[in-house]
């Protein structure tokens, strides 16, 4: 339920506050004076779109925020699946700056315009003239129907097995347009795997062999300097190491005399150490070198089957056709299983197929068995209404699966004796259609647990003694949900618990809207100027009050 509106710099609202009471709440005023700019910035509240179009003042931003009292309405879920922080007095705000940007909140944490609308349509449901032109689509039929037949809980279902068949065709699809393809390139497929399989690839190989092709390739040179090299350090007559342990010996005949002397020893005897290291180390690399022309024409065709490879799969290492491998492999397998995996699609998509034609069914049944009760009932109302002719009737064809389940429906309605019901479109009048669209909306406030009922001029074309009984229908509505009706009835207008009127008055040369709750005495005076005018005479007054009393 809406505790309190607060609308600043909308349209022509400056600034605006208003406290609707539980029941029904009328706003009336002269036309053009803001009734349906309040219905447009309460709008703003349940996702609907705005610009800075409606700013009153440019400089500023556009503030409309509500607070609802929602403990009744089981909401806890919603706002922890939504990671809000729940409160009874929940406060929904809506910022439209001046550059454009609009920004929501609900209970001060920013959410996106679809959370908005999600927990907009569980308190308020908004009706207006586009609504009203609505009712003639096969959607919100639908949803008229569904909402009498209880069904909130079987369309949840449906819809989930609607979603579960979706994903399951989307698969099965997936998976036929990939064997399609796969099938096509399978011997392709399979003619590089056995390739790349036959090369038999090791990780890291590329580099080992490059290395050892380079000493292959010039086995003779490396042999020879490092034989010379040997020959300078240990194998001719003067060789470096020779010479070293002579130098040794030297300097150990006075390494006793002084504490420098026997460094110098000690250094030279590593010297001479790490020299007959570095010489085993070189007599080593010397007898592992090979001419071997047979070895290295093997490490050539191997480094060039490598880079052929590589050329043809565009890489540049042995890892990368390794994975190229891997993947390859997989695609073989994924073919090879390919029948088992299509046959599993298949069997998944017709169980899908079979839960969701099954509760397509169940749907169907719920909706049909209240085809005749609803459409009596809004006859019934509309009767009371002055249309004492009315007639309704449900056409139904069953149709496939679809996302609302697998009906097509058309309510068909005639007002008058001897005309077969048409389609709502083609049949009703302003008048007609507006009383229809009332009873609509009276009985799905009976079959649901709406919070509040926004009503913009769903009297157009009434007067007279119908309006009287719509404005007792009205405040039957009233007492189990809250009411806000734009009105220009007076009829209606008295049966009002609460009664606020819109008016405009220029300040600084700028036109600006305003309410005001109205007294008791306030109310007669305004609804006597609906009957006979600004100036009413003492005949409308007197009517006012009798409508009051009434």
């Amino acid at each position: 339920m809406l505790l309190q509106l607060i609308i600043k710099n909308y349209a022509l609202i400056r600034h605006l506050e208003l406290s609707p009471s539980a029941t029904l709440n009328v706003i009336t005023g002269e036309t053009g004076a803001g009734k349906s700019i309040m219905l447009g910035a309460i709008g703003l509240l349940t996702g609907n779109r705005a610009d800075t179009k409606v700013l009153w003042d440019e400089n500023e931003k556009c503030i409309t925020e509500g607070i609802f009292d929602i403990k009744p309405y089981r909401l806890q879920h919603f706002f922890k699946e939504e990671n809000l922080d729940y409160d009874h007095h929940t406060v929904i705000r809506r910022e439209i700056s001046p550059g454009g940007k609009s920004r929501a909140f609900i209970n001060d944490t920013p959410v996106t315009l679809e959370v908005l609308k999600k927990l907009g349509s569980r308190l308020m449901d908004i009706h207006s003239q586009h609504e009203t032109l609505e009712l003639g689509k096969q959607a919100f039929q639908l949803k008229l129907i569904d909402a009498y037949a209880g069904n909130q809980a079987l369309l949840e279902t449906y819809e989930e097995a609607w979603r579960d068949y979706q994903d399951k065709k989307a698969a099965l699809l997936q998976l036929e347009a990939q064997a399609q393809t796969l099938q096509q390139e399978a011997d392709y497929v399979n003619f590089q795997l056995d390739e790349l399989v036959k090369a038999n690839l090791e990780a890291g190989e590329q580099e080992t062999l490059e290395d050892e092709s380079k000493v292959l390739q010039h086995a003779e040179e490396i042999k020879e300097r490092l034989s010379a090299v040997l020959e300078i350090l240990s194998r001719s007559e003067a060789a470096t190491e020779s010479t070293l342990k002579e130098a040794r010996q030297y300097l150990q005949g006075i390494s006793a005399y002084a504490t420098k002397y026997e460094k110098l020893q000690e250094r030279l005897h590593s010297l001479t150490a790490e020299l007959s290291d570095l010489v085993s180390e070189l007599e080593r690399e010397e007898n592992l070198v090979e001419v071997d022309p047979e070895r290295a024409a093997d490490v050539t065709e191997r480094l060039d089957l490598i880079y052929r490879l590589q050329k043809k799969h565009r890489v540049n290492s042995v890892a990368e056709l390794l994975a190229i491998q891997e993947e390859l492999q997989r695609k073989a397998n994924f073919t090879a299983n390919l029948d088992d995996e299509l046959k599993q699609a298949q069997e998944a998509f017709e169980k899908s197929g079979a839960v969701l034609k099954k509760n397509a069914t169940e749907l169907s049944k719920k909706r049909q068995a209240v085809f005749t009760p609803l459409c009596a009932e809004i006859t019934r109302l509309l009767k009371e209404l002055a249309i004492p002719d009315a007639a309704l009737k449900v056409d139904h064809q069953q149709t496939e699966p679809g996302p609302a389940g697998a009906d097509r429906v058309d309510i068909l309605f005639s007002a008058n004796k001897g005309v077969a019901p048409r389609p709502l479109a083609q049949v009703a009048s302003g008048g007609e259609f507006a009383r229809l669209m009332f009873c609509v909306k009276y009985v799905m406030a009976e079959k649901t647990e709406m919070p509040t009922l926004v009503l913009d001029e769903i009297d157009t074309g009434v007067s007279g003694e119908t309006a009287f009984k719509l404005g007792k229908l009205m405040r039957a509505m009233a007492g189990k949900h809250q009411v806000l009706a734009i009105t220009h009835l007076p009829q209606i207008a008295a049966r009002a618990n609460t009664h606020y009127v819109v008016f405009k008055e220029s300040s600084a040369g700028k036109t600006v809207s305003g309410v005001k709750l109205l007294t008791e005495p306030e109310r007669v005076v305004e609804i006597a100027k609906m009957i006979g005018g600004d100036k009413p005479s003492k005949v409308a007054v007197e009517n006012a009050r009798e409508l009051l009393v009434g």
